[in-house]
């Protein structure tokens, strides 16, 4: 078995790489990182460590490396003949790779289906994938390609830290992971996706992480960069910080339940599982990047605005919320393209305009009414 997967970067050889490497596959990594590609090659393995009290070690065969910039004919070859395609590169990199994926899977007529899942912090991600590569087929294509292809969509989850390491290839990762996938989007029988847990509906998966992982990691590092604290774990250490995670964590709790009908004792449990997982003390997981692109953070479907906005719009205040939200709006590390641009957009319209720009809520919502109270 063969897969293909965009992104060699800690995720994609921590995390899904290793969950395929694990479940019998080849796995190609495609990335432009000449180094990584380099040694992958050269090796043909790697090694994850898991960031506990009792490390564990363990290496990845069955590994090689593709330079898409340099050889993307390579990469299409390689899609011409896979039997899964999956990602770890980002949501806004997702349209820049559509078109060489779309070359693969146009190569693909009369062979056996292959799945394709882009496996992002995103919602639905592999719905937008799937719409950026339909664009570069011909009507024929695309008839053909939809006949052999999954796109399924999947909600992942792990913490993978970028700790610095003599060995360019190796990598560290917490050893809680959970990647879901929707099953009724696969194409072939019995796919064999490892570890991976399959499900008929994602909707209450997705937003049970995103509302609880991503929005939980926000509130650290917004509050935490507001404080002065350089790792997710300083910022817990503080009380005040701490109060305000378990006081999100709450409002969306109350939309999760309400949303999903989930069992309130259960879903307490989870967080408490993962405030666990943040105050790992063998992560070192730094605000600064845990914080990195807070305009795609601030999107009205995304970890804050979209519990935020439900919220509000039921007569509620979602208070914890809406003081992550205005941290967001203030953070800024000097190289992250986003928080560059909010910064300049804050001193030239000002706080809320900024606010209903990146957003796209508009200026009468009682959100933008709650946060204009809060300046």
């Amino acid at each position: 078995m063969k897969a293909v997967h965009f992104g060699a970067g800690n995720i994609g050889r921590g995390f899904i790489g290793a969950l395929l490497a694990d479940a019998g596959y080849e796995v190609i990594f495609s990335d432009v990182n000449n180094e990584v590609i380099d040694v992958l090659n050269e090796r043909g393995s790697y090694t994850v460590t898991t960031a506990a009290e009792k490390k564990e070690t363990f290496t990845v065969n069955n590994v090689r490396g593709i330079n898409s910039k340099k050889d993307e004919d390579a990469v299409i070859q390689a899609i011409a003949s896979a039997d899964i395609v999956t990602t770890a590169v980002g949501p806004t990199v997702l349209p820049l790779i559509a078109k060489t994926i779309a070359r693969g899977l146009a190569l693909r007529e009369g062979q056996s289906p292959v799945n394709v899942i882009a496996c992002e912090n995103a919602i639905r991600a592999t719905s937008q994938l799937k719409s950026e590569i339909l664009r570069h087929l011909t009507e024929e294509e695309t008839n053909s390609v939809l006949s052999l292809t999954g796109f399924a969509d999947a909600a992942v989850d792990r913490i993978v830290p970028n700790i610095e390491s003599e060995d360019v290839l190796a990598v560290t990762v917490e050893p809680f992971f959970e990647w879901v996938v929707e099953e009724p989007s696969l194409k072939g029988q019995n796919v064999n996706l490892g570890e991976a847990l399959l499900v008929e509906d994602l909707a209450p998966y997705i937003e049970r992480k995103l509302f609880t992982v991503n929005t939980g990691h926000a509130v650290a590092a917004y509050a935490g960069f507001q404080e002065g604290k350089r790792t997710i774990l300083e910022a817990l250490q503080d009380d005040y910080i701490k109060h305000r995670l378990r006081g999100t964590l709450n409002e969306t709790k109350a939309v999760l339940v309400d949303l999903y009908d989930f069992d309130a004792e259960q879903h307490e449990a989870y967080i408490e599982k993962i405030i666990s997982r943040f105050e790992n003390p063998y992560l070192e997981d730094l605000v600064e990047r845990v914080g990195r692109g807070p305009i795609r953070k601030l999107g009205q479907h995304d970890r804050l605005v979209k519990p935020a906005k439900l919220l509000a719009e039921k007569g509620l205040h979602p208070e914890s919320l809406v003081e992550t939200i205005y941290d967001a709006l203030h953070f800024y590390v000097a190289g992250d393209a986003e928080s560059e641009t909010l910064k300049e957009l804050v001193a030239e319209k000002g706080l809320i305009e900024a606010f209903t720009e990146v957003s796209g809520i508009e200026t009468t919502h009682p959100l933008v009414n709650m946060l204009t109270k809060r300046l």
